[in-house]
């Protein structure tokens, strides 16, 4: 027997689980991990603290963006959990506030650096929401989300490692090795972004198209570095997500240049948001951490089939 108030409580639940648009979590661990590949270093406490920041903070952009849209989303996504009446927006601004304070507080347990970091990110989403979303800037301001977000991972576990002179000498070493793969996850979400911008509405071809060309120079090129990875387990951990990473992203972006229409374009800002995946894996298994590669791919499979309940868009 039912008991009374279970299916409100469970459309309540389903409300802020679009709100939060949970699908799209799966894509955020990756980015430790692969900032804590390019260190060198084994994942550790501080990688799992920056991972639980990550998500935090990720979280209370998700709330942060639906409240500073609830008007355009009356009138151009009425069936949001804002616009519908399923969420106030007061509580959707209040967990925005709470996820960001509880990132922070992860990110300290992490130590000073980690904090700085994701102190940095934080300023980016709110900034992001609540101010250059709609502006030009919009997409480099994601860009340099993501590429925080994989510096968080990296600060994290690199605070671990003990304060010898080798260490510090090595500190320019590691910051170019997290700089390569922070670039390659910036151009992907800046690429998404832009794409993004035209999911309401429709109508832009080159959008796509530009998308297209920067995860196609992407893939190509994190495939070479997995040719050139050393070892065969190493190459093959890096080579097949680049391949899955490629063709994650390619028709849905080449259907929607075709056909610029809201749905299609929404539909390759899924696939963008989910190629995140296979992307972080093939930059930890290029920085030599196939495990840790191997370990994201395995996100993949769970976020499709959560995406296939609550959109990640």
């Amino acid at each position: 027997m039912t008991r009374p108030g279970r299916p409100n409580r469970t459309r309540h639940l389903l409300a802020w689980a679009e709100l939060l648009r949970v699908s799209a979590l799966f894509t955020v661990p990756g980015d430790a991990l692969a900032g804590a590949a390019a260190t060198g270093l084994r994942p550790g406490r501080g990688t799992a603290y920056a991972i639980g920041a990550s998500l935090c903070l990720y979280e209370a952009g998700m709330a942060l963006n639906d409240w500073a849209d609830r008007k355009e989303d009356a009138v151009d996504r009425p069936e949001r959990p804002l616009p519908s009446g399923r969420i106030p927006p007061a509580a959707a601004l209040g967990a925005a506030g709470l996820l960001t304070a509880a990132g922070l507080a992860l990110a300290a347990r992490a130590g000073r650096p980690a904090l700085a970091v994701a102190t940095a990110l934080a300023g980016t989403v709110w900034a992001y929401d609540l101010r250059l979303k709609h502006t030009p800037a919009a997409p480099a301001a994601m860009a340099a989300a993501r590429a925080l977000d994989l510096a968080l991972g990296a600060a994290a576990t690199g605070a671990g490692a003990p304060p010898t002179a080798a260490r510090r000498g090595a500190d320019a070493r590691t910051a170019r090795r997290v700089a390569a793969p922070a670039a390659a996850l910036a151009a992907h979400t800046y690429a998404v972004t832009a794409v993004s911008r035209h999911e309401e509405r429709g109508g832009s071809t080159l959008a796509p198209l530009g998308a297209l060309a920067v995860t196609g120079a992407l893939g190509a090129a994190t495939a070479l570095g997995a040719l050139r990875a050393p070892g065969r387990a190493a190459a093959l951990a890096s080579l097949a997500p680049a391949a899955l990473y490629a063709g994650t992203t390619a028709v849905p972006l080449l259907h929607a240049a075709l056909n610029p229409s809201p749905p299609l374009t929404r539909r390759a800002v899924g696939g963008g948001i989910r190629a995140m995946i296979p992307l972080q894996a093939a930059l930890a298994a290029r920085a030599g951490a196939a495990g840790t590669g191997v370990g994201v791919l395995g996100l993949v499979p769970l976020a499709r089939t959560l995406a296939r309940k609550v959109s990640a868009t």
